[in-house]
């Protein structure tokens, strides 16, 4: 063997070591931290901005809140120690804790960092009204009188009338503390909050990563320092495939959701775990606070969307169930009941629709009879991802004498179209804001009437909005619950929606994963989430 070859084996020797202890120095830091995908993309990490999950996951790390909800959605201090509220139901008085830092920045002096003041809430709640921001959560202040600093611990909020579930409000990641200083600060390169993580470098369309806070305020039962973790990794593969495939490769830690590219790979049709992944991956599922549903524009000329007894047909005509098992794999539940999902106190005591085929079609001839249609149709407008659904449901309908045409659109289109009232029927879902059921209820007050409100349907009716009224007025929560009910009871009679089920939170972690939990919010909170290596 020549020199030149010794010298070349060397070479690949010193490279094979160096790689083999690169990769032990990288598998002995894994477990600290946390890797996961955002297909979507993150726009900004200005919490005035978080409307939507891919940017409020990342500012759940960031930032902290005056109140946050347990696990069983109840209002509980975060920043805020304590708080009081007025007999009158108007003004909230809150003591902040003293132990809230913020990250350490040289806004504060150089490596240094401050206490969170009464002055920053002020600040950061007040932001979201400002016109210069625009922020997407300034109808969460729209109830707001007054916020004022009373001295550097206490902050005082005054409403304009009364509203039992502000506090919940509160709890959104619109509502995250900013010091006041982010004023003169760029939040792609400088986000400056209290949370478990704090910034470290945002590429673009590359990763985004967050590091442990050495200063967070918040211990675990033991009394050790939040959080386990050191580091946040967030990629963002541009589709649910490739992060799906990147998931069962090892290189994220979890996933949630489930997309028609993977589910019938990953979940068998009663909704379980394939077992040839049970070895290494965990599954869970918990209610969401989402429905999704079928709406109808009440003020079209249209005879049929103008017609009660034909909008129930629609509702009794296809079976929930069959459609859940065979195009959702049993991830999500039957929307048997009212507007109002699973998981919220509330809802309608009556049996909602079920699947009657004979009641449908009876309704129908009523229908042709009093209105001489004898050809009764129904155009349901959708995007590409909710195409399935309203093939079935098409399908299903056509059995009972109504032809259904199907109008495929972008979400961003759909949108424009139902806030203008252009369109007949639309596939649409609302998510809750903050956990009350008055969140679902507005979206037929009359007041709220699109574009200027949620209420698409364009539904009127004076029982409800009397019902509506009381139910802002009333602190007591079993008081309060009881006219939800009865709204969501009205609802079932007159039939604005169809409701299709209500949907179910979702993931998948790794089994080296601990501490992760689950929420009807979908919330992604890691603050006390350990890796095993």
């Amino acid at each position: 063997m020549n020199s030149h070859s010794i010298s070349f084996l060397l070479f690949l020797l010193n490279v094979i070591l160096l790689t083999s202890c690169s990769n032990s120095n990288s598998n002995d830091r894994d477990h600290l931290v946390f890797r996961y995908n955002e297909h979507a993309n993150i726009t900004s990490l200005d919490p005035a901005f978080a409307k939507d999950q891919r940017n409020i996951w990342p500012t759940q790390q960031l930032y902290n809140t005056l109140v946050k909800l347990d696990k069983n959605l109840t209002p509980e201090g975060d920043i805020a120690q304590s708080w009081s509220i007025a007999e009158d139901g108007l003004t909230y008085r809150f003591q902040l804790r003293e132990d809230v830092f913020f990250h350490k920045h040289g806004v504060f002096g150089k490596d240094s960092t401050r206490i969170v003041e009464a002055s920053d809430v002020e600040y950061s709640l007040k932001r979201l009204t400002d016109p210069k921001v625009a922020s997407p959560g300034s109808w969460v202040m729209a109830n707001v009188k007054r916020i004022e600093a009373i001295d550097d611990s206490r902050v005082e909020i005054e409403l304009k009338q009364k509203f039992p579930a502000f506090l919940g409000l509160l709890s959104t990641k619109f509502c995250s503390i900013l010091p006041v200083e982010m004023e003169d600060l760029d939040f792609q390169e400088a986000p400056i909050g209290t949370g478990p993580f704090k910034f470290k470098r945002w590429e673009i369309g590359e990763k985004l990563v967050l590091r442990k806070n050495e200063l967070y305020f918040k211990t675990d039962a033991e009394g050790q320092q939040l959080p386990y973790l050191e580091a946040v990794a967030i990629t963002f593969l541009p589709d649910k495939q490739s992060e799906f495939l990147a998931f069962v490769q090892g290189k994220l830690d979890f996933i949630s959701g489930l997309d028609p590219s993977y589910k019938d790979e990953l979940i068998t049709m009663n909704g379980d775990l394939n077992p040839k992944f049970a070895a290494d991956i965990a599954m869970e599922k918990s209610p969401y606070l989402n429905t999704e549903y079928l709406g109808f524009y009440l003020d079209s000329e249209t005879e049929e969307v103008k017609s009660k007894p034909f909008r129930r047909a629609i509702n009794l005509a296809f079976d929930r169930d069959k459609m859940m098992k065979f195009l959702r794999n049993n991830i999500g539940i039957p929307a048997h009941k009212g507007f109002i999902p699973e998981g919220l106190a509330g809802r309608s005591k009556t049996q909602g629709y079920t699947y009657q085929p004979e009641k449908a079609r009876q309704l129908i001839q009523d229908f042709k009879d009093e209105t001489g249609i004898s050809r009764p149709k129904l155009s349901i407008s959708t995007n590409p991802s909710y195409i399935d659904l309203v093939e079935f449901i098409q399908k299903e309908v056509q059995k009972i004498g109504v032809r259904v045409e199907i109008d495929v659109m972008p979400p961003s289109t759909i949108r424009q179209k139902r806030s203008a009232g252009q369109l007949d029927n639309f596939r649409a879902s609302w998510i809750a804001d903050y956990p009350d059921a008055i969140n679902y209820l507005s979206l037929f007050y009359s007041d709220n009437f699109s574009p200027n409100g949620p209420n698409y349907t364009h539904f009127k009716n004076e029982t409800f909005d009397e019902l509506y009224e009381e139910a802002l007025s009333i602190t007591e929560d079993s008081l309060r619950y009881e006219l939800y009910s009865q709204m969501d009871s009205l609802l079932i009679e007159e039939a604005p929606v169809i409701p299709l089920y209500y949907d179910e939170v979702v993931r998948f972690r790794s089994k080296a994963v601990e501490g992760l939990g689950i929420n009807p919010f979908n919330l992604l909170d890691l603050s006390e989430v350990k890796k095993t290596k």
